[in-house]
């Protein structure tokens, strides 16, 4: 199958599923799916695309639905404001922790975002605004632009995935963008892209905020979904996750991390009643995808109908006449 075709079946699923979801599966878990496969794709932009490694962008999720449970809760204010209120100050954290991390590559990157999301995790848990231990509790979703009631599951559920499709919009025209280009350059050859005469520095970190700014996106909406800001969110163990979700769907891919998140968000729902045994259940599937699919499920896909098509395009071939 080309990929163009491939890419509008994706696109139709992506439609048909994410407008029949809360009629066929409980609204506040299909949510809880599309706030994480928001999560997942940015982390992918920076991963995937541009090579950078970050096991700390739990901060960025976690510190945006902070600041958008007290924009509401206390200050008042409208969601949508609190919204944009968290996008905005996780772009920032974004810019900081970006800027100090990209001084360094390689795993010495992945350590200083880890460094700086558990300082993040140990402000969330001293500033008295954020509850401590016990969260941010009882965030008001209040109304949208003061006419629709967010706390009706239906307009709740619209809403969200109104806000996943825009976040994946602009992740898929800035992967298909030529910035989205010299990025993937970076990703594969850093020093034949500095003497194509790149700012590469500059790139990274570009990359590094609207990921961050995503992350942020997505960790406010939960906020609003759940009426709750946790300790949870900044944790690194939601870093990890992130990371397995982009890796288990396929890395480097448009729609991997969506499908990654579909599937851990499934397994840990699904999967509560039997306790710690979920960790290990889940741990074992990344373990198997890693050894035998090691380009994700939607990459090992993608991969299979590019070996098939070129068979089934020779083989439907007439023979010439001699």
């Amino acid at each position: 199958m080309p990929p163009l075709k491939m890419n509008a079946v994706a696109w139709g699923l992506l439609a048909v599923f994410g407008i029949a979801a809360p009629f066929l599966v409980y609204p506040v878990f299909a949510m809880k799916i599309l706030c994480f496969a928001l999560f997942a794709c940015a982390f992918n932009l920076l991963l995937g695309y541009s090579g950078l490694l970050s096991f700390g962008h739990a901060a960025f999720l976690g510190t945006a639905g902070y600041v958008t449970g007290h924009t509401v809760k206390a200050l008042g204010f409208p969601p949508e404001v609190g919204i944009l209120a968290g996008t905005a100050t996780a772009a920032a954290l974004g810019y900081v922790v970006g800027s100090l991390a990209i001084r360094r590559s390689g795993i010495y990157f992945a350590m200083i975002t880890l460094a700086l999301a558990q300082m993040v995790y140990f402000m969330c848990l001293q500033m008295p605004f954020t509850g401590g231990e016990d969260g941010l509790q009882g965030v008001p979703r209040g109304k949208l632009f003061g006419v629709i009631d967010l706390m009706q599951p239906l307009s709740m559920y619209y809403f969200v995935f109104a806000i996943f499709l825009t976040g994946f919009l602009i992740i898929y025209r800035t992967i298909h963008s030529p910035f989205g280009q010299v990025l993937k350059a970076i990703r594969e050859n850093e020093p034949r892209a500095i003497s194509l005469g790149y700012d590469v520095e500059k790139y990274k970190l570009t990359a590094f905020v609207l990921s961050a700014a995503l992350s942020g996106l997505a960790g406010a909406t939960k906020t609003l979904v759940f009426q709750l800001a946790s300790l949870t969110d900044v944790h690194w163990h939601t870093s990890g996750e992130v990371v397995l979700m982009t890796l288990l769907g396929g890395m480097g891919t448009v729609f991997g991390p969506v499908v990654g998140a579909i599937v851990v968000v499934g397994i840990q729902n699904y999967g509560a009643n039997i306790g710690e045994w979920v960790i290990v259940i889940t741990g074992t599937i990344f373990v198997l995808c890693v050894l035998a699919f090691r380009r994700g499920i939607v990459g090992e896909i993608a991969a299979l109908f590019k070996e098939v098509s070129p068979a089934a395009t020779e083989g439907g071939e007439p023979d010439q006449p001699g």
